[in-house]
């Protein structure tokens, strides 16, 4: 009799056992799309247009394949034009086109680490190198002109052979592009960048960094001599020649006293004002003169973030430049008389991306502000394309709806606008429109997204905006399967971007990264999780105030409070399991899921963290960090409450890190052995922080899927 009950007992077992696993093979069944396709994209970059006509060229990322694609109006069919074929890690950018439009200049390989190496990360025993190449828009293969990058194209002129200018070890370098002839240094001393051709080709402008201050110097390619634009203490940068090649703007920062530890923005150190100056100065005789001032407050300093929008000339004998005095990131112009700046943007909103029509009348530039007079909230997590008179006085929005657009570019003839786009199920993909046209642009390139792409099968995000003890609101966005209902309660994730100076959107990213992790968020979905991603105080798009929120990071980690509750607002969803949320993030978002993990296991049941830091202590900004700020650094760390940390974690990092060092990861590991914490690890020697390689890419969204659904599922 018992041998029997055995055997019933054992019998009914065995049911149960292989119900479940018909239930988790029905699951696998069920799932719409594998991470194999929604990483199917090819991601584009580096848009640009040539000097004249309607020829464009951008580079397309196909699973770690980078090759140059070009376009030509009116019909804009696209060709591949070099044939890299191997996912071999080394990047291509910033392309340029020769005056002519029959050339394109492109870097290939990555920027030296501090060790001079430059990224390797298929650990070639042949080594890599970081190169300036240029290639026929005819065809055939490209030529290597010397090792260099940032090159700029001098303009075309009749009896002058087409040279570029370019940057190797830190000085200014020229080569004639026929490959006729050695290149030859425009030797000055310092650390020499951002070259920049006069209009007739004949001079060439650049920053020189002598340390404790830096010069604006002028290369006359005729004479073979070096002056200098008003020197003085203080620190010139961002050369830009009027258009008449008469003279250059340049940005002034004033000389700090010795020992101030730099600019004052480090992670650890307070927030001072840092004012700035534009200057105008004469080519012929050296004098300058200031021509606008920045206020000496918090909002009125430097705009770091502006890039290549920080200052250009523009046409009509104005000047276009950004300022956050306003507390937003925005664009402005003036004229040369000295008149009061110009809005050129309305509403609380910031830009991202600028250019000019090639008169230089106008401004095409990307920027998530509301779409009408109502400001709809939800555009601030968007980006669109606008149009403005340099003046300032006509404004209009060229891209309505509920796409995603970015680094728009204008044809030579003036005719067409070329950009990057996207939706919430759309990856990023090429598209050009007439420059008065209205609808949708037309796609370039589609023949290369694959067929199986999902994009029907894909969610929508939702926005969702959290509010902090402390009264900081976070726009978030919610990934919300079907499945997942108050009867079917799911596990749920937490995504944090990296930078922090970033910020998600409701639909794919305009950074090949995020682009990635927004893909990764929309598998999580398909297979049953509440994802939601937090743009957490410190991320760009919602003004200075948010990005440089008080008590920020070292200074005490106060945006952790963002992503607590974010946490406690998933844990009253009735779609989700209280007990099983989880986080993951890659950089500063890694920093936040060790934070997480170590302060809060109770709320957050697991994590992977992509090189995150883990100890502010051991960077050091600006110079040594004095014991007070070393210790509020180590307070608002993970490892000051590694005692806590009860949660399994998922670490992945690469060792040839430029941004996190490796050692981050090293010392965590140490410490969660030590606690008996369980920790999984994915290491990839030679990768740096953005992870070049597709494959591997690849392998740390797959092992984070199958760490979540081990933890969470099993």
């Amino acid at each position: 009799m018992k041998s029997t009950m055995r055997r019933i007992a054992l019998l009914a077992a065995c049911f149960v056992c292989a119900g479940a696993l018909l239930q988790e093979q029905a699951h696998a069944q069920s799932e719409p799309y594998t991470l194999d396709q929604i990483l199917g994209y090819a991601f584009p970059t580096e848009m640009t247009a040539a000097p004249r006509g309607n020829r464009l060229a951008w580079v397309f990322n196909a699973k770690g394949v980078r090759n140059i694609w070009i376009a030509e109006g009116p019909g804009f069919g696209a060709r591949q034009l070099t044939r890299f074929t191997a996912d071999d890690g080394q990047d291509i950018s910033q392309l340029r086109f020769t005056a002519d439009g029959g050339t394109i200049v492109f870097v290939r390989g990555g920027n030296k680490n501090d060790a001079g190496e430059v990224p390797n990360p298929t650990s070639d025993p042949a080594g890599a190198e970081q190169a300036v190449w240029a290639v026929s828009v005819a065809g055939g293969p490209p030529r290597k002109i010397d090792l260099g990058r940032n090159p700029v194209v001098a303009p075309g002129r009749a009896g002058r052979p087409a040279q570029v200018a370019y940057v190797k070890d830190n000085q200014i370098w020229i080569a004639p592009l026929a490959g006729v002839g050695k290149p030859q240094q425009a030797i000055a001393r310092g650390n020499n960048g951002s070259p920049e051709w006069s209009a007739d080709g004949g001079k060439l402008a650049f920053a020189s960094n002598r340390g404790t201050h830096s010069f604006i110097a002028i290369y006359d390619a005729a004479k073979k001599t070096v002056s200098f634009l008003e020197p003085s203490v203080d620190r010139d940068a961002n050369p830009r020649w009027s258009p008449d090649g008469k003279s250059i703007a340049f940005v002034r920062t004033p000389a700090r006293p010795a020992g101030a530890g730099g600019p004052g923005f480090g992670l650890t150190a307070p927030d001072q004002p840092r004012p700035w100056s534009i200057w105008i100065g004469d080519v012929a005789t050296g004098e300058a003169r200031q021509l606008w001032k920045s206020e000496e407050t918090l909002d009125g300093s430097l705009p770091n973030m502006a890039g290549d929008g920080l200052l250009n000339w523009a046409g009509n004998e104005r000047i276009v430049f950004a300022s956050e005095h306003t507390g937003w990131m925005q664009l402005y112009s003036m004229s040369l008389a000295g008149s009061a700046p110009a809005a050129l943007m309305r509403g609380e909103c910031e830009f991202e991306h600028m250019t000019f029509t090639p008169a230089r009348d106008a401004v095409i530039f990307t920027s998530n502000c509301a779409t009408d007079a109502r400001s709809n909230s939800l555009d601030i997590d968007r980006l669109h394309l606008w149009r403005t008179a340099v003046d300032g006085s006509k404004l209009e929005l060229l891209t309505p709806g509920e796409g995603i657009e970015w680094q728009p570019v204008v044809t030579g003839d003036g005719k067409w606008i070329a950009y990057m786009a996207a939706d919430a199920r759309q990856p990023a993909m090429p598209f050009v429109r007439g420059i008065d046209a209205e609808g949708a642009g037309v796609m370039l390139g589609a023949q290369v997204l694959p067929k199986d792409f999902p994009s029907a099968k894909m969610l929508v995000p939702q926005q969702v905006i959290v509010e902090s003890p402390d009264g900081v609101k976070c726009n978030n966005q919610l990934f919300l399967p079907a499945s997942c209902t108050g009867s079917a309660k799911c596990p749920a994730v937490i995504f944090m971007h990296g930078g922090p100076v970033r910020q998600m959107f409701l639909g794919w990213h305009n950074r090949g990264y995020y682009h990635r992790a927004y893909a990764f968020n929309q598998y999580l979905a398909s297979r049953g999780y509440v994802v939601l991603s937090v743009n957490f105080r410190s991320g760009i798009g919602y003004g200075r105030a948010f990005r440089m929120a008080e008590g920020r990071g070292a200074r005490g980690a106060t945006e952790y409070q963002d992503i607590v509750a974010a946490g406690k607002w998933l844990q009253q969803r009735p779609e989700v399991d209280p007990k099983r949320i989880g986080l993951w993030g890659g950089s500063y978002g890694g920093y936040l899921t060790a934070m997480g993990l170590a302060r809060d296991s109770d709320i957050f049941a697991a994590g992977v963290d992509l090189h995150g830091v883990h100890d502010w202590s051991m960077r050091q900004f600006g110079g040594q960090l004095d014991r007070e700020r070393a210790q509020l650094a180590r307070q608002s760390s993970p490892v000051a409450d590694i005692e806590k940390w009860r949660s399994p974690v998922l670490l992945v990092h690469g060792d040839d890190d430029r941004n996190v060092d490796y050692l981050q990861t090293v010392d965590l590991a140490a410490r969660l052995r030590q606690q008996g914490v369980h920790f999984e690890q994915l290491m990839f020697p030679d990768e740096v922080h953005d992870f070049l390689i597709y494959e591997n890419w690849r392998k740390i969204l797959a092992a984070s899927a199958e760490f979540f659904d081990r933890h969470f599922k099993r």
